[in-house]
């Protein structure tokens, strides 16, 4: 499979098996009398059907040698599992994190694969950083990871499970009340700064980021004088292979999250991460379009507020859960006007997410980064988790699109932008998805886009992606600060993609 090739499989319907470890629903060739489930399970089929139209190792398919990674993942090595585990609470719907974070039964079946390339020798690791005050027990047990550890450890296999942050927040009201140590990576994190090779150089938002606190002199102190610092965990450097298992879903700030989004969950401390820069885009921020006096207003009341909330231990907490309350009824929820970065004008998160993905495909354990050439590239795969994916108020509070998709390809921008064209946008109107195509130092691809080929059971989905028709995408309905701008084709009704 070349890096420039994407697989497009639709499931028989958008549905998920419910029991972990989620086991095949069948006797396949290759898994040689491993334990059958009695529920159906489309996502393995899917999964195994996604390796098959690749090509991988065609020789063999259907027999009992067939091993699809085998040319990707060698024995012995360590392999990270990386899904979206932002969290598993949606604010609207108890069932909401079935379309907001990887469901486990698309890691079981990525995992089976990756056991039998390591011919039980090597270690696979499912790791993330979820939102700081996310429970990770929790997402843990909605997904079911604990049954599909323990069912590889059971057969030999090193598996573990990482929670990769190093603090975890309780929020009240929105605002944070209290923040605590949780145990962080164990192979601890490192430290890198890509100074001139990061994508912020030239950019003028230096000393107005804003990170993942209140405490933006933090994000704004790696981010200035030419540094460029980015914490991130061990284990996602020390790792032979990243295989990333995103969700499709919309994105207040960055467009779309999938692969490319994904790595945000390897930090080892967020707020280094440039969000948005404050300001407009007429004094080069891009924090809101177009900013109203009652918008200008709120931002000064707000930067009063995070300060007390910061320097007085209860009492400013509580009082900024009180402004918050209030400030919403005067000024708007964030669910429903823009602020923070929240719109197709955001020109600091995509610089961001990008640097995340060279750090992953050139850093070296101690800090610095391998040669500026495509043949020095880690390896980094992309499988997609499209059954139920998210429109609208994406990352957490999207609402349900019941695609029945699965996508794979070996390279994550080329996954992205197939996967852009299939919720209906123009991949050159998605910063993160277009710049990626066009790193000017230690370079992610050396292709365009347009080139990317498809292979699909849905015939109107193959061949060659700068010439497919947006007629036949999924039209997933944009972020409302993005509606407008990204998309390829006017919003219809949704194409129902499962079933061929």
């Amino acid at each position: 499979m070349k890096p420039t090739e994407v697989v497009v499989q639709t499931t028989a319907r958008p549905e998920y098996p419910e029991r972990p470890p989620f086991h095949p629903d069948r006797a396949y060739p290759e898994h040689r009398g491993a334990p059958v489930g009695d529920e159906p399970n489309l996502v393995f089929d899917a999964v195994r059907s996604c390796f098959r139209r690749a090509g991988l190792d065609a020789a063999r398919y259907g027999t009992p040698a067939w091993n699809p990674l085998g040319g990707l993942i060698r024995p012995g090595e360590t392999v990270l599992l990386k899904p979206n585990m932002v969290n598993a609470r949606h604010p609207r719907d108890p069932d909401g994190w079935r379309y907001t974070v990887t469901h486990g039964s698309v890691i079981r079946a990525v995992a089976d694969y990756v056991w039998i390339a390591l011919s039980g020798r090597g270690t696979v690791i499912v790791a993330d950083a979820p939102e700081t005050y996310a429970s990770f027990e929790e997402i843990v047990s909605r997904i079911g990871l604990a049954g599909i550890r323990d069912h590889y450890r059971g057969r030999g296999l090193d598996f573990r499970i990482i929670d990769l942050r190093q603090e975890q927040w309780t929020e009240r009201g929105g605002v944070v009340v209290e923040r605590r140590r949780v145990g962080g990576d164990p192979n601890g994190c490192v430290a890198f700064d890509l100074a001139d090779h990061s994508e912020f150089v030239g950019h003028t938002g230096a000393g107005r980021y804003y990170g993942a606190d209140y405490d933006t002199a933090e994000v704004n102190r790696h981010h200035t004088n030419g540094r460029h610092e980015y914490l991130i965990a061990g284990t996602a450097i020390l790792a032979d292979v990243v295989f990333s298992l995103p969700k499709l879903k919309t994105h207040r700030k960055a467009g779309i999250t999938v692969s490319l989004k994904n790595l945000v969950g390897i930090n080892g401390d967020k707020n280094w991460l440039p969000h948005h820069t404050e300001g407009s885009p007429a004094d080069g921020g891009d924090e809101h379009p177009a900013p109203t006096p009652a918008h200008r207003l709120e931002r000064r009341l707000l930067r009063i507020v995070r300060t007390i909330s910061l320097r007085v231990p209860v009492a400013g907490p509580w009082f900024h859960q009180k402004a918050r309350s209030a400030g919403e009824r005067v000024f708007g929820k964030t669910e429903e006007v823009i602020r923070g970065g929240n719109w197709w004008g955001n020109d600091t998160i995509w610089r961001m997410c990008l640097d995340l993905n060279k750090i992953v495909l050139y850093g070296n354990p101690d800090g610095t980064l391998r040669p500026p050439a495509l043949g020095q590239q880690k390896r980094h795969f992309a499988l997609v988790d499209a059954v139920i994916a998210g429109e609208g108020r994406g990352p957490t509070n999207p609402d349900p699109v019941h695609a029945g998709v699965i996508v794979f390809g070996i390279h994550p921008a080329s996954v992205d932008a197939c996967c852009a064209y299939l919720m209906g946008y123009d991949p050159d109107r998605i910063p993160i998805v277009r710049q990626a195509f066009r790193c000017r130092e230690h370079p992610l691809t050396d292709w365009g886009w347009r080139e990317i080929t498809v292979r699909s059971d849905r015939p109107v989905w193959n061949g060659t992606l700068g010439a497919l028709s947006f007629e036949h995408s999924l039209r997933f309905e944009p972020h409302y600060g993005w509606r407008g701008h990204i998309e390829a084709t006017p919003r219809k009704t949704h194409v129902v993609a499962h079933g061929g």
